[in-house]
């Protein structure tokens, strides 16, 4: 106790000059935490742009070719059919499901004197496999909505509030798209993330594969597919595999790579992970550069304030003192100033991310999402402050052992 006490007693001789040492400290701690917050919450947004979709799947359609191959010109143009998708389900491993797409797009879609312009989307019972799709009254397509053709939906958030603004279950009732009718068995709820494969999922109008086949009368062709891979298969492999076996089929060169167009979740979610990588080191990197300029007035002011007790310091020595207790007194004043300046600025720095949190939870369209620290990543800053303060004193704990005691004591 007396040795705190001491060094209390020391910092808080001369306030000023302590608190304007102790901010520079309090400041870089608090932007490394609001930094940290800010960068974790830029990270949540952009991983809640992905939520509700299958990282391990990837999207498949066709183009143009660019090359020409046995006989056929570059520039042509071919389509994936319903027939590849059943050789594939058959032939590549690792597929967990393959999920075909047509769509049939601005279509008056309407009930009653409620109407607008939607996509409707025909798919197969295996689509919520890849994009997740909760449902608010009703069930999905199914197998033998599929085999029977039948003229049944499943309503995009936004087009069932357009169509039913007073809330109503809407199940079993009749809307229009276009010119055709269909039974209505299912609500999707609102859409979570921002990735959806042909457009927004709350304004999608969804239907049997089948039937929107027959309607647009283009008999077996896909617009595109998605392919989900199995637990512990790679989707690269896979995505690279479906490719092969389309070209195989459809007699495009295996080079042509403007044939086939789409996209691999696992590389767009490893693309992620260097982003947030890449944040994460920035952040540190400007938050530990402030804290280290803080370090730095530390130790400066504690050289003054060796200068300033070198007689303080003769008298110790003289009176049996060791360098080590001399060097410890010194450190442990630099320790116990930045660890208090640290505190603070850990503190401020989360009831700010705290405020930050409850202004961006009232919009639910903010891209930044829950801007916190972590608990390990609190520790590991006040572990740095205890670091930082010990080294801050360091050179001035060495400055004042190579004060000589008899030098010390006769100066004035």
């Amino acid at each position: 106790m007396d040795f705190l006490q001491e060094i209390w007693a020391t910092i808080s001789r001369n306030r000023s000059r302590s608190l304007l040492t102790a901010f520079g400290v309090f400041w870089g701690i608090l932007m490394l935490m609001v930094l940290m917050g800010l960068g974790n919450a830029m990270t949540n947004g952009i991983y809640s742009q992905v939520e509700g979709f299958a990282m391990n799947s990837c999207f498949v359609a066709a183009g143009s070719t660019s090359k020409p191959y046995k006989g056929f010109q570059q520039g042509r143009s071919w389509n994936i059919k319903t027939d590849d998708l059943e050789f594939i389900e058959r032939e590549v491993k690792g597929v967990a499901c393959l999920v075909p797409v047509v769509q049939m797009g601005s279509v008056t879609v309407s009930y009653g004197d409620k109407h607008d312009t939607y996509t409707v989307m025909g798919t197969s019972p295996d689509y919520p496999r890849v994009q997740r799709t909760d449902l608010v009254f009703g069930r999905f397509v199914n197998a033998i909505d599929m085999q029977q053709k039948r003229k049944v939906c499943v309503l995009g958030n936004k087009v069932y509030h357009t169509l039913f603004p007073r809330g109503e279950n809407p199940v079993g009732l009749r809307i229009r798209c276009g010119a055709i009718e269909f039974t209505v068995i299912g609500v999707r709820a609102k859409k979570t993330g921002s990735v959806n494969i042909g457009g927004d999922a709350d304004e999608m109008v969804y239907a049997p594969l089948s039937t929107v086949q027959q309607i647009v009368n283009i008999g077996e062709k896909v617009h595109y597919m998605m392919a989900l891979a199995e637990e512990n298969v790679p989707v690269t492999e896979i995505d690279s595999e479906i490719r092969r076996v389309l070209k195989e089929r459809h007699s495009i060169a295996p080079d042509d790579e403007k044939a086939i167009f789409g996209f691999n979740a696992e590389e767009e979610l490893k693309a992620l992970g260097y982003l947030k990588m890449g944040l994460q080191a920035l952040v540190w990197l400007i938050g530990l550069g402030t804290l280290i300029s803080g370090a730095v007035g530390v130790s400066n002011i504690m050289l003054v304030t060796v200068r300033e007790r070198t007689k303080e310091i003769g008298v110790r020595r003289a009176l049996g003192a060791s360098p080590w207790l001399i060097a410890r007194q010194i450190m442990a004043e630099s320790t116990v100033l930045t660890a208090l300046a640290g505190i603070v600025g850990i503190m401020v720095g989360v009831g700010i991310l705290a405020v930050m949190d409850v202004i961006m939870s009232q919009n639910e369209d903010a891209f930044l999402k829950d801007p916190q620290v972590h608990f390990g990543a609190a520790i590991a800053c006040l572990v740095i402050i205890i670091i930082v303060g010990l080294l801050a004193g360091l050179l001035p704990a060495l400055r004042a052992l190579k004060i000589k005691p008899i030098e010390a004591l006769s100066e004035e």
